[in-house]
């Protein structure tokens, strides 16, 4: 008669995952407000990459681009303080 007790089954360790240049990685970058709305929505659109994949960073960065160039473009629709009269000369 054998009285061994059969082993327990040893649990396996989950391997590690592999090192991925790719997978998300907040670069913890501050972003310092600038007082304009629309300038600071499009820097806060920037923590966005943070959370995907590189290859979704273009997506962010081309509507980032396009938020700030929006703002400046809306710079120059901007009417400016009046001109000057000017002195005719007769």
């Amino acid at each position: 008669m054998d009285d061994a007790v059969p082993d327990p089954p040893v649990a396996e360790e989950a391997p590690e995952p592999a090192y991925d240049p790719a997978a998300p990685a907040p670069l913890n970058v501050p972003r310092t407000p600038t007082g304009d709305a629309d300038v600071d929505a499009a820097l806060d659109r920037l923590g966005d990459a943070d959370h995907l994949a590189t290859d979704g960073h273009l997506e962010v960065y081309e509507d980032v681009h396009r938020g700030l160039r929006d703002a400046l473009t809306a710079l120059d629709a901007r009417p400016g303080p009046p001109a000057p009269p000017s002195q005719a000369r007769i």
